[in-house]
């Protein structure tokens, strides 16, 4: 059941009018059940997968809360963690070790048994294992309470808006919202109805369109020049920022109206001036849990330097696998801690030499912007590119057949509303970051009267200029 489709507007539209009918000690309950309807409307099977892992979490908190004896509350630690991801690393990454393991046979000149897995990786189960861990390790280090209602903790963890691409949310944030005697405001409607509409706008109109040129070269690099692949590049950057993006906003427009509020997932990360600002605005909820959970403890920068280098390393790298199970992933991964690294020698040597005043510079400000921009395009190739070869393939052409004749897909007019959608994007992202339109729940600059006029026009630009009902490209993450 997609967001961007009727299915999914009537299916709202129900549990809002029951939600808000039912009496406060019944919402949660009926919460979980349209939860479990909505993620069922995928596959029904892979619900008792998640009731499992919710579980699992749930009983591992308790057993955690109930002694002080450091070994056992370890113990019912490491059962969460396994137990959690043991299906995670079977259903996404079990090909993928078994494809390495062959590879590894052949070169050596042996033989294996082993075959593929006929395996169907189950929607968001990156996201909700991440989201259950959470709470088993806060309850651990005693960052949240433990939580000895059910029916609470599974709402939580299968809470429908989030649930299959996030964000991804803590405990002590969302679980204690479902203990809140919600009740209907139309201060909180209009709020997450309007940053739905900005969200299917970003979605259907922007995101949608550009795929279809990227989806074209991208298949097919070996057919185009340097230009072309620059163009699909630059279109993919907008396309995935626009989709997932669009995903959250929907998602916290959709928790908004229901008296939820989910945290914030996207702050104008392309109008980032560092590798490092960047990952503080692109996917929020996916980079706090790793500085959380993977970074700090490892010891951060509290470490020697070598240390310091490898920590940066493995959790770029970890976030690259989570994204999947291919090489790609993984190099993409690892050239944004490489980008990190060499953002963090750049600051030493402009502080070294003295010239760390020119930071103050709105042009060296502008400078850095774009070049965290071009950065980030040039890791979107391997993300986005079927297989390493492709992506070497579209660097190298990128960087040496530099044609002047751009292709320009099967549909001249279609190319140029994309280019002109993006403008349109980035205007809005100025006005965004200048604090003059909305972002998130911020308060607008702008009459009502101009408000309800711009909403109006996305709805007629989402009615006129949406072109399909896609799948969101993290639900396969």
């Amino acid at each position: 059941m997609l967001f961007n489709s009727w299915e999914f507007i009537g299916f709202f539209s129900i549990v809002f009018l029951v939600y808000f009918s039912l009496p406060y000690i019944r919402r949660t309950l009926f919460i979980l059940i349209a939860s479990y309807v909505f993620y069922m409307a995928w596959k029904w099977e892979f619900a008792f997968l998640m009731l499992g892992v919710s579980y699992v979490n749930y009983y591992a908190g308790k057993k955690i809360s109930q002694t002080d004896v450091k070994r056992k509350k370890q113990f019912w630690l490491v059962v969460a963690l396994l137990l959690s991801l043991s299906p995670l690393i079977y259903f996404k990454y079990a090909n993928f070790i078994i494809d390495n393991y062959l590879v590894l046979i052949n070169t050596l000149g042996g033989k294996s048994t082993f075959t593929f897995l006929n395996v169907i990786l189950p929607a968001g189960i990156s996201f909700f294992t991440f989201q259950s861990l959470s709470y088993s390790i806060d309850v651990y280090y005693k960052k949240t309470t433990v939580e000895n209602n059910f029916v609470n903790f599974a709402a939580f963890i299968a809470f429908f808006p989030q649930l299959v691409a996030g964000p991804i949310e803590r405990s002590s944030h969302l679980l204690s919202q479902f203990k809140e005697k919600h009740q209907f405001k139309s201060e909180w409607f209009v709020e997450g109805a309007k940053l739905f509409i900005w969200g299917l706008f970003k979605k259907v109109v922007i995101a949608d369109r550009l795929s279809l040129y990227v989806d074209d070269i991208y298949g097919n690099p070996e057919s185009h020049t340097g230009a072309t692949l620059t163009v699909a590049t630059v279109f993919f950057a907008i396309q995935i920022y626009c989709d997932f993006s669009g995903y959250s906003d929907m998602a916290i427009g959709s928790a908004r109206i229901l008296g939820f509020k989910l945290m914030q997932n996207f702050n104008l990360p392309y109008l980032a001036v560092s590798i490092s600002d960047f990952w503080k605005k692109w996917h929020i909820s996916l980079s706090t849990w790793f500085a959380d959970y993977l970074y700090i403890p490892m010891g951060g920068n509290r470490v020697k330097y070598l240390r310091w280098v490898f920590n940066i390393f493995v959790v770029f790298i970890l976030s690259g696998f989570w994204h999947g199970a291919e090489w790609t992933f993984i190099v993409w991964g690892g050239l944004h801690a490489l980008f990190y690294l060499l953002e963090n020698w750049g600051d030493k040597l402009l502080y070294y030499f003295s010239m760390d005043k020119i930071k103050k510079y709105k042009t060296y400000k502008l400078f850095k912007i774009v070049m965290v921009f071009l950065l980030v395009c040039f890791a979107w190739i391997f993300f986005r590119a079927n297989s390493i070869s492709d992506a070497f393939l579209i660097s190298i052409k990128i960087a040496t057949d530099w044609n002047a004749i751009i292709y320009q897909g099967s549909s001249t007019v279609t190319f140029v509303l994309s280019i002109l959608l993006i403008l349109f994007l980035l205007v809005v992202q100025l006005l965004q970051y200048f604090k003059i339109a909305s972002l998130y729940f911020s308060k607008p600059k702008t009459s009502p009267a101009f408000q309800f006029m711009w909403y109006i026009l996305l709805l007629l630009g989402i009615t006129l200029l949406g072109i399909s009902s896609n799948a969101f490209i993290y639900f396969q993450f």
